[in-house]
């Protein structure tokens, strides 16, 4: 039984379908477009069962619970909307069966490839933003027991108009399925270790699908000489897998085609790799962003886990500049249960693009 790849679709299954909405809060059969319009209501005129309740507000310094789910099953869809005040200053969380920590944690703008809290497109196959600002997600999530998925305001103002679908399977999930995760992480790389962490700590077994990064660049000049490094079951300080440059990794070559000039540098998005944003506005500081899937080319572990990238640029003696640049990340993974702790999530003063 297939229930993620095309080739399974003529297949008839037992698996049963549902939709979690701001119209069905449950997500349950027959549980849709029970709201009733007040007076003021655009649904007013024509009653229940019609367009009542699409979006909710997220009240100040409050998490709401988005879903529910008694397993076995699988999230296959995720579509949200709000406005980019959110993106930064909302996390959203997702609990598998029974852990008290989350397996995702991150702002939720970046877990949608949109960092810096800045709206833009994206055109790649597990995830994708269309105009304006719909984000949509379709990494298969598995669980056996229980999925919870909610959203934390940590602004000290509402934020309306938070729109969302969560479209899920039950079904019968395979002993070997393990939990999709995903951590955000922000540093300012220093000029005595020109290094950002991806994502480290990670124990048990699984496989690496995807590294996300908001680049902010605070030196003059070309970026992205640094290399992205895999440290693999025990390797210390050498890495198993290494590459050659930050374009190289995330599919581009030649720095993007703009040389020395980074606002000459072309964006592009593609099923697997882009780097969708190159914003280079006066009186700004430059900012990039740049996905990559690992969906063909899974990055397996046995034990343990540590991604890196170093911040490098030139300097006029054609030496590598150690960059003391503003990098946040989005790693994703899957993993067997129990995960390790993530690290704490920085406070919304500290996730603020500068």
């Amino acid at each position: 039984m297939n229930l993620i790849g095309m080739e399974g679709l003529p297949l008839l299954s037992d698996a049963k379908t549902y939709s979690i909405s701001a119209e069905n809060p449950t997500g349950e059969k027959g549980g849709g477009a029970q709201a009733v319009p007040q007076a003021d209501s655009p649904a007013a005129r024509l009653g229940p069962g019609w367009k009542v309740r699409p979006c909710i507000t997220l009240e100040p310094r409050t998490i709401t619970q988005l879903a529910d789910i008694e397993g076995p099953g699988i999230v296959q869809h995720i579509w949200i909307t709000v406005g980019p005040e959110a993106y930064r200053d909302a996390v959203i969380r997702f609990y598998w069966d029974s852990e008290q920590a989350p397996s995702v944690e991150t702002p939720l703008g970046d877990l949608f490839c949109n960092g810096h809290g800045l709206r833009y497109n994206v055109n790649s196959l597990p995830v994708a933003v269309n105009p304006s600002g719909g984000f949509n997600c379709y990494w298969p999530m598995p669980f056996r027991q229980r999925a919870r998925i909610t959203i934390d305001n940590q602004r000290q103002e509402p934020i309306p108009g938070f729109f969302y679908q969560i479209s899920y399977a039950r079904t019968k999930v395979p002993v070997r399925a393990t939990r999709f995760h995903a951590q955000w992480r922000r540093s300012v790389a220093t000029q005595q270790h020109p290094e950002h962490v991806i994502l480290d700590g990670v124990r048990g077994q699984g496989h690496y699908v995807g590294t996300f990064l908001a680049w902010t660049q605070l030196s003059n000049g070309w970026w992205g000489e640094g290399e992205v490094k895999f440290y693999l079951d025990g390797d210390t300080d050498r890495p198993t897998i290494c590459g050659t440059g930050t374009e190289d990794y995330f599919g581009g070559a030649w720095c993007f085609g703009g040389g020395e000039d980074p606002a000459a540098a072309e964006p592009y998005s593609t099923p697997f790799l882009g780097y969708p944003l190159c914003r280079i506005e006066p009186g700004e500081v430059p900012r990039h962003a740049l996905y990559r899937w690992h969906v063909l080319d899974p990055i397996r572990f046995r034990r343990d886990l540590k991604v890196t990238i170093q911040a490098l640029g030139w300097w006029p003696d054609g030496t590598f500049q150690p960059l003391t640049d503003d990098i946040a990340s989005v790693a994703y993974w899957y993993q067997a249960e129990p995960h390790a702790p993530f690290p704490e999530l920085l406070p919304v003063s500290e996730r603020w693009s500068r």
